[in-house]
């Protein structure tokens, strides 16, 4: 009988050793995506809804960018300054540029400063909230709830890795947004207050391939992360969702995914002949990140328009597992 409870104990044990790290911790998920078309590379319960905690302030930034609210100064509410969580220490009936509120969120994850804003913006928390979850569907991000603009836990606030690398991608195609998650340090000087801010995402400042990101924090969430690497020319989002190892492995999905997959030409600019009499141009070549083997998954459809005129236009899609990739205008000449 010992004999036989030593040999299930042992089994038991060989099991749990193999069983990989990601599915030991629960509630856990990652994702990689290629930021120049959102195809997610490697993931692991990626599409699982989960808390983001300030990865939230991603997509309130934005939001906030692209409300067309005013830049200009922004009087701060009791309700901003009284503000639960991290902060950038605002004062009630003070006066500060929206724009400086921005890098206050990005950098230092002020809660303060994304009730400041939701309030500039949507007139109120409530209203811009309403505005994070519109932009989320006109963005096609159909796993993801906003209650807040900080990220503080509620049980419906919820996304998934792979649609918080979305978020990321997304954002980092608006220029002001871009400027300031790339900003390592920001130093302001106003009537009455003086605030120097270093990014809290360490990688920005250790590792020459990661460009822009955002940290994140609750109990429940556990720490979240998301960071913009480049390197040679290829461009991905790494999201790790309650990770306490996230610093690590952000680097190392980074260079695994640098190492595994090649930017691969897969349409080369210049003019084609398609039809007899009908010429098209395509301005830029097209390149994408693959690994070994993936090539031969990939299809070309060209699109054109009807009829017969000099010059129009049509679309060139490269589809990958028979879903569209990316697309690129081309120029048709006849």
């Amino acid at each position: 009988m010992l004999k036989r409870t030593m040999i299930i104990v042992l089994f038991f044990s060989l099991f749990l050793s193999a069983v990989p790290k990601e599915a030991a911790a629960t509630g856990s998920a990652w994702a990689v995506i290629d930021a120049d078309t959102g195809r997610l590379l490697e993931g692991y319960n990626e599409n699982v809804r989960l808390p983001i905690a300030s990865l939230t302030k991603i997509w309130t930034a934005l939001t906030f960018i692209e409300s067309g609210s005013s830049f200009g100064d922004v009087t701060i509410s009791p309700q901003a300054s009284s503000a639960e969580g991290s902060s950038i220490y605002l004062k009630q009936g003070m006066h500060i540029d929206a724009e400086t509120l921005l890098y206050g969120l990005m950098l230092r994850s002020g809660n303060d400063a994304a009730h400041a804003l939701s309030e500039q913006a949507g007139g109120s928390l409530e209203g811009f909230v309403d505005l994070m979850n519109d932009k989320a569907l006109v963005y096609g991000l159909k796993r993801t709830v906003f209650t807040n603009p900080s990220g503080l836990h509620d049980d419906h606030h919820l996304s998934t890795a792979y649609e918080t690398a979305l978020m990321l991608r997304y954002a980092m195609d608006n220029d002001k947004f871009r400027e300031i998650a790339m900003t390592k340090n920001h130093r302001y000087e106003g009537e009455d207050q003086i605030y120097s801010w270093r990014n809290k995402h360490r990688l920005l400042h250790s590792e020459s391939t990661a460009i822009a990101g955002k940290t994140g924090f609750t109990k429940t969430a556990g720490r979240t992360l998301a960071t913009y690497f480049e390197k040679d020319g290829k461009n991905i989002i790494v999201v790790t969702l309650n990770h306490s190892d996230d610093w690590n492995t952000h680097k190392n999905l980074a260079d695994k995914v640098f190492s595994s997959y090649k930017l691969t030409t897969v349409a080369k600019k210049g003019t084609y002949a398609i039809l007899p009499g009908v010429e098209m141009e395509l301005k830029n070549s097209i390149r994408l990140l693959l690994k070994k083997g993936e090539k031969a998954k990939l299809q070309n459809i060209v699109r054109i328009p009807k009829g017969k005129s000099e010059k129009s236009t049509g679309l060139w899609t490269v589809l990958f597992d028979n879903e569209p990739l990316i697309a690129s205008e081309i120029i048709i000449k006849q």
